[in-house]
């Protein structure tokens, strides 16, 4: 198991558009495509409330590869995701990472 964890880094004040977005559009969207979530945060005390951080699931980097292009292709996700930024862009960075267990890891 791979465990990819992905931070997005908001436009100040656009943080509500991004939860509304993953709420209502990208989770349903996932499901179709088999993408796994494994849990959203977002920061109640650190150095940025305006973060998203959510970790996602694959059986493999292929999984991963596979997956994620059809969904980045997924005409659906393309419209819904440019209807949600009419009003501007919603996400000013995203920060990108693929995590290995170590040994003593109780996730594997």
């Amino acid at each position: 198991m791979i465990h990819e964890l992905r931070i997005y880094h908001c436009i100040p004040g656009r943080l509500p558009n991004l939860l509304k977005r993953f709420e209502g559009v990208t989770l349903g969207l996932w499901e179709r495509h088999g993408i796994r979530q494994a849990g959203f945060w977002t920061v109640a005390i650190g150095d940025s409330n305006q973060d998203l951080y959510y970790m996602v699931e694959w059986e493999s980097l292929a999984e991963r590869e596979a997956k994620w292009a059809a969904f980045q292709a997924d005409p659906e996700w393309i419209a819904k995701r440019a209807e949600s930024e009419k009003d501007g862009p919603i996400v000013a960075k995203i920060t990108n990472l693929i995590l290995a267990p170590t040994a003593f890891s109780s996730v594997r």
